[in-house]
């Protein structure tokens, strides 16, 4: 007998995946919620100098000033309910789209990259807006926050979802979705081909399905840090694309938020305003998407926003292909631990529910 993920043995129902799977990411993603406030902190810092710098400090002042509720947890209700609903999607289509392409006996690997592209664009649906509001409620922290203006004063969830509709536009709750859709694809792609191939190697390395809980977290810490290092050029350049200075606002681009911090030390680019006020204004956008984990040295060269391949090849004329893994450390770690929660709750979930609500085998396949 083979321990192949696609073997119908090993087949939950779908409802089981979708309800395991959301659990789990959700799960995983609140433990992480503070790391990721963090970093949106850095990321989309509107100050110059910045703020907030190294890991470690950020976290005790961010911390120490504004507390874990509001200030590490903030915006923790939108990331729940949009990476519940999220996870459940992406599990129950990427589960569907897997054994169907197993079934028609495409390639195992092709199946699961497959299916990942799949499932988290499917997901994208519901994971971007919330991303959206997640992030401006981390950048913001608390209402009046007298230590640090993020350019955004929301009173709660449900106070930022109407100013944003009223103010913007409904079209600004997808703001950042092709940019996020460029990293976030490939990332749950390689994440999930590279997780069902190291399960697949330790049933065979145990003979069993059951592979313990070591292994369990070895095999999701693996195929999440894995994807992150690879995915982390793409990393850099969305992050460079989010937190550039752009003093000229380009018309036809998608509406970012504009710091009213005066743009200091920078050089005159050859355009020119049509009617100049004081003081200049930087544009910076923000992330909507997981936390990125590159910090643009001072100096980086700007990006052209409508490429993502054009970034990356600047980025290596200049600063050669470390330029293009800047920050893998801290991405390695975040992806790893997160992907290691997320899988390891998902699978133990899927155990639990097989026991209490039992199907007849021949529903499992379905």
């Amino acid at each position: 007998m083979t321990f192949d993920n696609g073997d119908v043995e090993g087949r939950p129902p779908y409802i089981h995946s979708m309800i395991a799977g959301g659990l789990g990411g959700t799960t995983g993603d609140m433990l992480m919620h503070s790391l990721d406030t963090v970093k949106t902190r850095q990321q989309g810092d509107p100050h110059i100098p910045p703020k907030y710098t190294s890991l470690g400090s950020s976290y005790y002042t961010i911390w120490r000033q504004e507390g874990v509720a509001r200030g590490l947890y903030g915006g923790w209700l939108p990331a729940m309910m949009g990476s519940f609903p999220g996870t459940v999607l992406f599990f129950g289509t990427y589960e569907w789209s897997k054994r169907h392409m197993l079934d028609y006996g495409i390639q195992p690997h092709i199946s699961y990259l497959t299916a990942g592209f799949i499932g988290d664009f499917a997901a994208s649906i519901v994971y971007v807006p919330s991303e959206v509001l997640k992030t401006r409620l981390q950048l913001q922290g608390r209402y009046n926050n007298p230590y640090f203006k993020s350019g955004y004063n929301y009173r709660g969830t449900w106070d930022a979802v109407k100013t944003i509709i009223r103010t913007e536009g409904f079209a600004e709750l997808f703001s950042g979705y092709k940019a996020t859709l460029y990293r976030d694809l490939p990332f749950s792609a390689l994440q999930f081909m590279f997780y069902e191939q190291f399960q697949s190697w330790a049933r065979e390395y145990k003979k069993s399905r059951e592979i313990g809980v070591r292994l369990e977290l070895l095999t999701g810490a693996a195929g999440g840090g894995l994807a992150g290092v690879m995915t982390c050029p793409l990393d850099v350049v969305k992050t460079r694309l989010q937190t550039q200075i752009d003093p000229i606002p380009a018309l036809g681009k998608t509406k970012d938020r504009l710091a009213t911090e005066t743009m200091s030390g920078l050089q005159d680019t050859s355009k020119q305003v049509q009617s100049p006020a004081p003081p200049k204004q930087q544009k910076r956008p923000i992330s909507t998407s997981s936390p990125s984990t590159h910090t643009p040295r001072p100096g980086a060269i700007p990006l052209d926003e409508d490429s993502i391949f054009k970034g990356l090849r600047l980025i290596y004329k200049t600063e050669g292909v470390g330029g293009w893994f800047r920050g893998v450390g801290p991405r390695f770690v975040w992806t790893s631990i997160q992907s290691g929660c997320m899988l390891f709750l998902y699978q133990n979930i899927l155990r639990k529910l097989e026991v209490w609500l039992p199907v007849e085998r021949s529903d499992m396949s379905a």
